[in-house]
């Protein structure tokens, strides 16, 4: 018969630890209860054998797998957990129908390693806690809200809520790359064969003429021959720059130069900073709706910004919250942005010419405005901080929505455009001379 470990109180509050006989965990939980003792932790007594059967357990049922695991995945593991509590399950049976039907992967080995923990005695907070692969610090403190206020399956529908919004943010903002990133990607490959095998075939022609090139003809040949020459540079450049940059971010001042400039850049920065103040903001104010407590609201808010200026933000707001003050002034107060030398490098960099100019213009604006401030004033001082913060976060989302259709719309005339200049410059450059020698032939 296996032994389990437990601790419990007595009725004067008194903490007991002790060891029982029972032939299942429930078993053993109704025997403590009928003793008088309120359960906390009960774990089967591990020894070696125990040891063994569990390491079996692990071979048996999981299998390699490289990375996290998938959001969507995850998100759509919190809404039939959050369906299965609220049809009224025990929340090991849940895991275990849930793990059962997982595809073999990451969600499916740390569904297995939860549920061994909850099976050890484990809360599951606990047992998700020790999974971070699957299960971030937002995850594992709202469930662990939701334990501790008896509502748990309340808390996986706002958590499954949360990820399913901020997915459909994440495949807007997606889709609407796609389009320009596919036209730029096959129109290179055009010019590329264009300035290969096109325009040398020209060249000849007019070398054998001995025809008088344009300017605009030679800058052409020129241009084709360094393709020639470098064209191993063309998918080299855009893969050395996203090294570069991962090699800079891996330092505090070079991310932080980075994330400044990504949030105040010409066109696609207004869509990342309000972006990520409509996730930050539903993040808080789910946490708050959860029962988390402030503090540790804002530490988790912090460390899933993603944004170096965001993070200094809220670390100021944490900081001054438990020195007591509001959460609205420190807000205003630490949102507008400073001078910093990386930054104007980027600027520079990006924006030869007038990036510099560019970047003191931007440099001390605020990443969040008086709306959001206000609503948040308003939120604390109505006790409805949370509805306050969702609020403030479907504003935002409207507005990604709308930022990212009207650039989506305004990026098809541009490319066009350019698309057409590019053409029309290669067709002129290589028409003028053929015309000019039938000419001289006619005569």
């Amino acid at each position: 018969m296996p032994v389990y470990q437990f601790e419990a109180m007595d009725a004067a509050g008194k903490e007991i630890r002790d060891v029982i006989e029972a032939n299942s965990q429930d078993e053993a939980q109704a025997t403590i209860k009928s003793m008088g003792y309120f359960v906390t932790r009960i774990a089967v007594k591990k020894g070696r054998k125990g040891a063994e059967q569990k390491k079996a357990a692990q071979k048996k049922g999981k299998t390699f797998s490289l990375g996290g695991v998938n959001s969507k995945a995850l998100t759509a593991f919190t809404r039939q957990l959050a369906i299965l509590q609220d049809a009224g399950l025990p929340i090991l049976r849940s895991l275990k129908i849930l793990e059962q039907q997982s595809k073999p992967g990451a969600l499916k080995n740390s569904l297995i390693d939860v549920i061994e923990e909850i099976e050890s005695g484990a809360t599951l907070s606990e047992a998700m806690g020790k999974s971070p692969k699957a299960f971030n610090r937002l995850y594992v403190n709202m469930i662990k809200a939701g334990e501790a206020g008896g509502a748990l399956e309340v808390i996986l529908k706002r958590l499954a809520e949360f990820q399913e919004r901020a997915q459909s943010l994440k495949r807007k903002v997606r889709g609407a790359m796609i389009y320009p990133v596919f036209v730029v990607t096959f129109a290179v490959g055009i010019l590329v064969f264009i300035m290969l095998k096109i325009v040398p075939q020209f060249e000849k022609i007019f070398k054998d003429f001995g025809t008088k090139l344009p300017a605009m003809t030679e800058t052409l040949i020129a241009i084709s021959r360094w393709v020639q020459n470098w064209w191993f540079l063309i998918p080299g450049i855009p893969i050395g720059l996203w090294f570069f940059l991962k090699l800079l971010k891996k330092f505090p001042a070079g991310r932080m130069g980075w994330d400044l400039f990504a949030i105040k850049a010409p066109i696609f920065g207004q869509l990342v900073e309000k972006n990520i103040v409509a996730r930050t903001m539903r993040t808080l104010g789910t946490l708050v709706a959860s029962g988390v407590p402030i503090l540790e609201a804002l530490y988790i808010t912090r460390e899933t910004a993603g944004n170096a200026q965001f993070e200094q933000m809220y670390s100021k707001v944490y900081e001054l919250i438990r020195e007591g003050e509001s959460i609205a002034k420190p807000l205003k107060e630490h949102s507008k942005t400073s001078f910093h030398p990386m930054a104007l490098f980027f600027w520079t960099f990006f924006i030869p010419g007038i990036g510099a100019a560019m970047y003191i213009t931007r440099m001390n604006s605020r990443v969040l405005d008086d709306m959001v401030v206000n609503m948040v004033d308003v939120g604390e001082e109505t006790g409805e901080l949370d509805t306050m913060l969702y609020k403030v976060a479907d504003n935002y989302d409207e507005e990604v929505a709308v930022l990212t259709e009207s650039l989506t719309r305004l990026m098809e005339p541009l490319l066009i455009i350019v698309l057409g200049v590019m053409v029309g410059f290669i067709v002129i450059a290589l028409f003028m001379p053929l015309i000019a020698l039938i000419s001289n032939l006619s005569k």
